[in-house]
């Protein structure tokens, strides 16, 4: 890793180069994706078979699309009980913390006959996006699900990519199972996102589309906002790690690699004030990388977007923590907790030696679809809110109205809305012209 003294210019520089792995930069991609939802619209399931068997080398038919009771209970007797006992346990750990997010619908009746409140309905129909591809990701599959579940979303849509034999990688479809999936689609990239947002033949349309994927997922989910909500534009994963010199440098290392073997485009930056731990941590990364199992992923990611950066204060080290505005953001420092308060922007906080990364990806509960690409200044985490709908509720009686009404009346007619006033004006015999 790049050990570089961090300056305003290097602050710069880094925060630029973080910036061109969003999707928005990749517009040569664009018109691709165009043309396959614009397939999609017009030729409905004839478009996602023929792109699925172009893209994923499997054949498709509106019989073998949807995924079976059969192919499910397969996948059971495939998995190993161990890795489905996890899947168990993690379940219980993320719908506990997200119950502690659900809402309810509130009322607030006064004496004068006003009543004002929010009813707050689950949306009716979610499409979740699982990735295939480099690596199959059960635990994508508990954090966009659950949370919907929590809600009381009644139908919730999973599709896929498939291999080339047409099957769904087992851990996933036991996890979709287990979570409490309606549907399960043999189905993956932009047309997927397609068949989600319009419609087809086998696949009816949702609502709303949630979850992760590659460059072709993130642009069409970003294409067809307006036809249905989606919950973000994801980019590439990223770990900041802020460290001093109490860190434990093996500690460091291994998280930084936890999210750089993601893919090539993944971030990892260790801020630090210890020229000592910024040596350690760049000697453990370079012995850990030669010899975990994607090691070519992990170099790349390392070469084009891993740094360490030496801070001259703790404070120039947390403001550029908060201009980076990582997806995760683990704290490696002595007072830790106060360290926190001062944090601002960040997908998810780890804090201390033994909360790494790994940690909420798959088990404490929190979720882990984060926002990335410096989203998180104005972006939340994937959440129960992100599945449920509120409707204001108005209601007053002639004699809570009465007393206020020439107040509407003249500010209706400030904004020259006559029509506004004089629905008021009726109710008390009078007429607005």
């Amino acid at each position: 890793m790049r050990i570089v003294r961090l300056t305003q210019e290097t602050k710069k520089n880094i925060l630029e180069n973080l910036l061109k792995r969003s999707p928005n930069q990749y517009r040569e991609y664009s018109e691709r994706v165009e043309e396959i939802l614009n397939e999609v619209r017009e030729r409905g399931d004839a478009a996602v078979f023929a792109f699925t068997k172009e893209y994923d080398k499997a054949e498709l038919t509106k019989e073998t699309v949807r995924v079976t009771p059969e192919e499910i209970a397969e996948a059971y007797k495939r998995l190993p009980e161990r890795t489905i006992e996890v899947i168990r346990k993690a379940i219980v750990n993320i719908r506990s913390y997200h119950e502690k997010q659900r809402r309810n619908s509130w009322f607030d009746a006064q004496p004068d006959g006003t009543i004002l409140g929010q009813k707050i309905t689950p949306i009716a129909s979610v499409g979740v996006y699982v990735p295939g591809g480099k690596a199959a990701y059960p635990s994508s599959v508990l954090m966009n699900v659950i949370p919907a579940r929590v809600a009381g979303v009644e139908r919730i849509v999973m599709v896929t990519p498939p291999g080339a034999d047409g099957r769904v990688y087992e851990g996933t479809l036991v996890a979709a199972k287990e979570a409490g999936v309606t549907e399960i689609y043999k189905v993956g990239g932009a047309q997927a996102i397609g068949a989600l947002a319009y419609g087809t033949g086998s696949i009816p349309k949702v609502d709303k589309i949630v979850g992760p994927g590659n460059i072709y997922v993130a642009l069409a989910k970003k294409a067809v906002y307006g036809h249905v909500s989606i919950d973000s534009v994801a980019g590439p994963s990223e770990i900041l790690v802020l460290a001093d010199e109490t860190a434990n440098p093996t500690y460091a290392a291994a998280d930084l690699l936890s999210q750089a073997e993601h893919d090539e485009l993944a971030s990892a930056i260790l801020i630090t004030t210890s020229a000592e731990l910024a040596e350690k941590v760049n000697a453990e990364v370079e012995r850990f990388a030669a010899q975990l199992s994607r090691k070519g992923i992990l170099e790349k990611s390392l070469e084009n977007y891993g740094y360490i950066l030496l801070a001259d204060t703790m404070e120039d080290a947390i403001d550029t923590v908060n201009e980076i505005a990582s997806e995760h953001l683990e704290l490696l420092t002595k007072d830790a907790f106060t360290v926190m308060t001062k944090i601002k922007n960040a997908g998810a906080i780890f804090i201390g030696e033994y909360s790494s990364e790994p940690l909420g990806d798959y088990f404490a509960g929190p979720n882990h679809v984060l926002p990335t690409n410096g989203t998180a200044k104005f972006f939340s985490p994937l959440e129960v809110d992100d599945f449920i709908k509120k409707s204001s509720i108005i209601s007053y009686s002639r004699e809570a109205l009465e007393p206020i009404h020439e107040d509407i009346i003249d500010f209706a007619k400030a904004e020259g809305l006559t029509a506004h006033a004089n629905s008021i004006a009726v109710r008390f015999g009078k007429e607005v012209r």
